[in-house]
């Protein structure tokens, strides 16, 4: 048995994730307050970072600087357009 013991990887916790905003593609909508993000490009992206929303109905990752946007939230201004 190798020196490491597997371990079991959590589900992403975002994987109602939709399409990105075509107008700002760092901007993503996401199903749920808890998401998580590990930037873009496999390993130059950053590590995994789990990011909870407030009332704003946003969060934006300290790393890449997407933005996370509550769907039907407070900040999810693609119905009033």
């Amino acid at each position: 048995m190798g020196r490491f013991a597997a371990r079991a990887i959590p589900p992403r916790m975002d994987s109602q994730r939709i399409a990105p905003d075509p107008e700002n593609p760092e901007t993503l909508y996401v199903a749920s307050t808890r998401t998580s993000c590990e930037g873009e490009g496999g390993a130059l992206g950053h590590p995994r970072v789990y990011l909870q929303m407030g009332a704003d109905g946003f969060v934006d990752c300290g790393y890449c600087d997407r933005r996370f946007i509550l769907e039907g939230g407070p900040a999810d201004k693609r119905a009033a357009a």
